[in-house]
């Protein structure tokens, strides 16, 4: 049976770190808890679980906006239980939503939307939810909540990219950044496996350097103490940052002036002021001025 719906992927991370720690006997029932109570959040806000994974739920909602209520309603709650469980137990919940056509067949669902719920699932860091532009339709942002593009992300096993959206929840957002990665940080250090390998090639004019992921975060700036120099007026002593986050490298602009992000491969050209996107594959970013300003100071990028 085929049906457009709106599919929710959620994953404890650092549960690899619990299982070594505790033993397969007290992890599995500290990662059942949490995901009984999961699958409760999503039958409660008129969601189906379609399958629980280990330390992942699967579930379908009929409309978008039961979806984002109910994921951000999840990590709220989530957030206020963390200090009630023993520090060897707790694991943050990260979560990737798409709307898009899926097949039924046996109980269980396959299709696209699946795949890219997953895969953003995955892409996401700790007490992070990451959808795809789709599950966006007819969802408002509620009190606290508010919708932070991300930009065009390659996904595996699809022909073209994804534009995705973080879903912010916390109540106490108080600037343009991404807040996670005080979280992300204290966690890293039980479960490096998941974060190791990948690097960032950046070129200007003659300069070119290769940054692996262990050697960032680096600056892009006019200072001679900056990770990768751009020495034009145009450019901010200290311009952007990028960072390695959760397996994925990120653009975070920290100018006055803003970044300019272009991918390969077509789509609309992405204006960071304080934001801060992915960068996937290969492209540029110009630097204080768009690319409409063929003379402007352009960083070509390349990820693996």
């Amino acid at each position: 049976m085929s049906l457009h719906t709106t599919v929710v992927f959620t994953d404890l991370f650092g549960s690899t770190s619990v299982f070594e720690a505790l033993g397969n006997a007290r992890a599995t029932q500290a990662v059942t808890e949490i995901t009984t109570w999961i699958a409760s959040v999503v039958e409660s806000y008129g969601g189906r679980v379609i399958k629980m994974l280990g330390d992942g739920v699967l579930a379908l909602f009929e409309d978008n906006s039961a979806a984002i209520n109910a994921v951000v309603e999840m990590q709220r709650m989530h957030q206020k239980r963390m200090p009630l469980i023993a520090s060897d137990k707790q694991m943050p919940i990260r979560i990737g939503v798409a709307s898009g056509d899926v097949e039924i067949v046996d109980g269980d669902c396959y299709g696209d939307a699946v795949n890219v719920a997953a895969r953003l699932s995955d892409l996401s860091g700790p007490h992070q939810i990451w959808v795809n532009s789709a599950a966006l339709l007819g969802a408002d942002e509620g009190d606290g909540v508010r919708f932070r593009i991300l930009g065009p992300i390659n996904i595996r096993g699809r022909a073209e990219p994804c534009t995705v959206y973080q879903v912010e929840w916390q109540d106490d957002i108080t600037s343009d950044f991404l807040t996670v990665q005080a979280d992300l940080d204290s966690l890293m250090d039980g479960s490096r496996t998941d974060v190791l390998g990948g690097e960032i090639e950046l070129t200007w004019l003659d300069t070119h350097k290769t940054f692996k992921s262990f050697e960032l975060p680096i600056h892009i700036g006019r200072v001679r103490q900056a990770g990768f120099v751009v020495n034009d007026p145009r450019v901010s002593r200290t311009h952007a940052r990028i960072d390695w986050r959760n397996g994925s490298v990120m653009l975070v602009d920290v100018s006055s002036y803003g970044c300019w992000v272009r991918f390969s491969g077509g789509g609309s050209d992405l204006l960071l002021r304080r934001e801060e996107c992915v960068l996937h594959g290969r492209g540029e970013i110009a630097l204080g001025s768009s690319f409409a300003d063929l003379s402007a100071p352009t960083v070509s990028f390349s990820v693996s």
